[in-house]
């Protein structure tokens, strides 16, 4: 099983992931994560990416795909995973459905967690106070929230003509919004 989860930056799918991810036995591929282990070490891809992540911009795609083909490769990727973090673009989407279709696979599920703008920012800002995120400063929000509208919103569309897209809301506890999820997809 292969799900999606779309939403704003500070919806919950890092969170909402990794329960998922737990409770389904799947790897949880977060782009996120793994461009900010680069930055941190920095590697040149690392490097890169940092530039852009500061600013509160999308990595472009050249730096993401490759690293989305090696985590679909490995061992445990095989029966499914859960997405978070991408795609976020029209091509990303498309490169999603050629990559699983190659292996006669498709995404089964996508979850948007549905936040309202004004706590999104608050999550974000109580995010980087805890955790000391360098792209969670108000300048990088505003940006990264104007960019999801843009790019990412219009995907809710692509997958909404397959009938795979259930809103999900995402106030209430971390548990109430999981309990919601399994609901969804049945599992």
């Amino acid at each position: 099983m292969f799900i999606l989860l779309l939403g704003a930056p500070g919806s919950g799918k890092g969170t909402q992931g990794k329960i998922l991810a737990e409770r389904l036995s799947l790897p949880k591929i977060t782009t996120g994560d793994l461009l900010r282990a680069a930055a941190r070490d920095g590697t040149p891809l690392g490097r890169e990416a940092k530039k852009f992540m500061d600013d509160g911009k999308l990595v472009p795609d050249s730096v993401i795909l490759s690293m989305i083909k090696e985590e679909l490769a490995k061992p445990e990727a095989q029966q499914g995973a859960v997405f978070d973090g991408f795609p976020r673009t029209a091509v990303q989407a498309e490169l999603v459905d050629r990559t699983l279709g190659e292996r006669t696979q498709r995404l089964n599920h996508i979850l948007l967690l549905d936040v309202p703008e004004e706590e999104l920012v608050r999550r974000m800002m109580a995010r980087a106070a805890q955790e000391g995120r360098s792209d969670d400063t108000p300048e990088a929000i505003k940006t990264r929230l104007q960019v999801y509208q843009r790019d990412t919103a219009p995907l809710i569309a692509h997958y909404a003509e397959r009938g795979i897209v259930h809103r999900v809301p995402g106030n209430g506890t971390v548990e109430q919004i999981a309990t919601e999820i399994q609901r969804v997809i049945g599992r």
